[in-house]
């Protein structure tokens, strides 16, 4: 079906990917499976050294120029559109993968945003149903490109699509059932705004039908008129709501509940109100609890959130790399209350870091490592009753060597930057696995 409606959609058309990182390489594969296109570019910043011979390369800092010689765009997540090169500001169509892979599976399609526990979420849905039998795939920002999963897609397959913001800026098209988890400052560098990033996420539900379903946390419901699917509420501790996490240690779903496994490798309240999530997900689909329960308990966390990496030199490390919100900062220190040491800071992008410095003033973490651009302003703004706690570092290296001298041995230094990594490692995961190579050192 997919490529189907590839090649419905670029038959004698001049075809752009935007982009050649993951997602531009998979799409170009299907691209020259289905030919029929007019013309194929390719536009980067950055050199291209693997495109096929068809392809003519517009490369370098004008790459986006090349928009106005085609009739069909295909943006890859993450490249922001400078002025002048926005949907209705050229004769192009500005689409995705992410648009034509929801055109062609939209009901097959489980939708999962918000800021922060996406992956995790998708990651747990996925397993759970592979654990009870259900054909399922797991594909989309979670790192694997869903123009990859075409052939493992049949009619009866349940395709569990982990959504960021920047595949839902530009994105017409959402799933029968959408997950809406939460929704915090973020991405503010890209977006402008809070509200403009609000209103991207809001793309997972907004083109939603009647008949569909929306899972939707406090902070990201919909507004009346804004949504013309089914809206299940999710909250916490709220027998009330739709669905829930009650106690701690139960989930909650419509009347039926199931208590989780206190030997859950998942660490925090947060991943718990997730499990309750999947719970509700995997009951609409038939799926025992039986079968949940084993799933769940089975489920082994990704790399980099709220991750044990190891005891080295008699202090136990915890990498949270993924943290890029104050919030989950604030859950990674109330997941681990014997967190002696904490090192925050790293790419500054204009969030508010307010509620996090409120958190800090009461929690008895002792040692705050600051570290980078947003650990500068975070010094800067720190209250007076803060300031005997913090320390500074230029970088992630410093930081661990005086982690390394503060930490109390058999308590926990945790990495929760609350920041993006982009101003010194390509990605969280860099920063996570050179926070590993430093704490072992």
């Amino acid at each position: 079906m997919l490529l189907k409606q590839l090649k419905a959609e670029t038959e004698g058309k001049r075809v752009l990917l935007l982009g050649y990182g993951r997602e531009g390489r998979a799409l170009c594969r299907r691209l020259m499976q289905i030919s029929g296109f007019a013309a194929l570019g390719i536009a980067d910043a950055n050199p291209v050294s693997d495109a096929p011979e068809c392809a003519e390369l517009h490369i370098g800092e004008d790459y986006q120029d090349a928009m106005a010689q085609y009739d069909i765009v295909f943006k890859s997540p993450g490249i922001v559109l400078t002025e002048g090169h926005k949907p209705g500001q050229l004769r192009c169509l500005v689409t995705s993968l992410t648009e034509l892979f929801l055109s062609a599976y939209r009901s097959q399609c489980i939708g999962i945003t918000g800021t922060k526990g996406k992956s995790t979420t998708s990651a747990l849905l996925y397993h759970v149903l592979q654990t009870a039998g259900v054909p399922s795939v797991l594909g989309g920002n979670i790192g694997i490109p869903t123009a990859d999963l075409y052939e493992q897609i049949t009619p009866e397959t349940v395709i569990v699509m982990e959504t960021g913001v920047h595949q839902l800026e530009y994105n017409h098209v959402s799933p029968k059932t959408a997950v809406f988890l939460n929704l915090y400052e973020e991405h503010l560098d890209h977006y402008g705004t809070f509200e403009y990033y609000a209103y991207c996420k809001e793309n997972i539900y907004r083109n939603q039908q009647e008949g569909d379903i929306l899972i939707c946390g406090q902070k990201g419901l919909p507004v009346p008129g804004d949504c013309r699917a089914q809206i299940l509420r999710l909250e916490m501790d709220n027998p009330e709501a739709d669905v829930s996490l009650l106690h701690g240690n139960t989930v909650f779903y419509r009347g039926e509940t199931l208590r989780l496994p206190d030997d859950m490798a998942l660490t925090g309240v947060h991943n718990r109100y997730n499990c309750a999530v999947v719970y509700a997900l995997a009951k609409r689909m038939g799926v025992f609890d039986a079968d949940i329960l084993r799933g769940i308990q089975s489920f082994q966390p990704l790399p980099h959130r709220l991750s044990p990496i190891g005891t080295f030199h008699g202090i136990r490390w915890y990498d949270d790399s993924i943290s890029t919100a104050c919030e989950t900062c604030i859950q990674a220190l109330s997941s681990l209350p014997d967190t002696d040491t904490v090192l925050i800071g790293g790419m500054d992008r204009g969030i508010s870091y307010q509620p996090l410095l409120d958190y800090l003033v009461t929690s008895p973490v002792p040692h705050i490592i600051l570290m980078s651009d947003s650990g500068k302003r975070i010094y800067r703004e720190a209250p007076d009753a803060l300031l005997p706690r913090l320390t500074y570092a230029d970088g992630l290296p410093e930081a661990v060597k005086q982690a390394k001298k503060l930490t109390q041995k058999g308590k926990i230094c945790l990495l929760s930057p609350a920041a993006a990594s982009y101003n010194v490692y390509r990605n969280f995961e860099k920063r996570g696995e050179h926070f590993r190579q430093l704490a072992e050192e």
